[in-house]
């Protein structure tokens, strides 16, 4: 998923960087107040901040300029809320650009929209839905998790498509292509993840019984 230093136009790496902004910025003071209304809030934080540098550091070749990987940001998205996880999926793509060459600094706004954003909007989204249709927790959680990963792969492939349109079909058949090919990797990822999500949420859960 990550969106590799260079690759987008400069027009559409400042437009990705001026839409995320926003985003980042509400959810910087989500997280301030969070923070300061329950400060043992700081463990379930660095969880789930952990958990999304890890996973989505295990990168695998993909389309030409980008790659398939856990996003690891559907967890914090049911824990502490989308807002939040923007924050720290903002931090885990800033250190792995400088650390591990993962990303880039000039795609960083595209990057942060697609897996810090769009991702945990779409998994918060899924889980909310899902407990109100009357799923199980685990099911719950799979499903966020599951299509929270897809999602910003998703969003992605639009991202690439809008920066190189199809010379034939234009934005569609860039979009197909992009997406098809990911396709090809990000499905069992997505599932795997979901899977994962649910194991680590459950011990989560089984820990602050025993703490209970």
């Amino acid at each position: 998923m990550h969106i590799m230093e260079g690759f987008l136009p400069a027009a559409h790496a400042l437009a990705w960087s001026a839409i995320s902004a926003p985003f980042v910025i509400m959810g910087a003071r989500q997280l301030k107040k969070t923070l300061a209304e329950r400060p043992e809030a700081r463990l379930e934080l660095g969880a789930a901040g952990a958990f999304a540098f890890v996973l989505s550091a295990l990168k695998l070749p993909s389309v030409t300029g980008s790659c398939s990987h856990p996003t690891g940001t559907g967890l914090g998205a049911m824990t502490m809320g989308p807002g939040i996880m923007s924050v720290m999926g903002t931090i885990v793509l800033v250190f792995q650009a400088l650390l591990l060459a993962h990303g880039g600094l000039t795609t960083l706004g595209a990057n942060v929209f697609s897996m810090a954003i769009a991702g945990p909007w779409m998994a918060w989204g899924a889980w909310t839905l899902a407990r109100k249709l009357g799923a199980s927790a685990s099911v719950a959680v799979f499903l966020g998790a599951t299509l929270g990963d897809l999602g910003t792969y998703m969003v992605t492939s639009a991202q690439l498509a809008l920066a190189f349109p199809d010379a034939a079909t234009g934005f569609g058949g860039a979009l197909a292509k992009f997406a098809g090919i990911f396709a090809l990797t990000q499905l069992p990822l997505a599932v795997a993840e979901g899977l994962l999500t649910v194991v680590v949420m459950n011990a989560l859960s089984a820990r602050t019984m025993v703490k209970a």
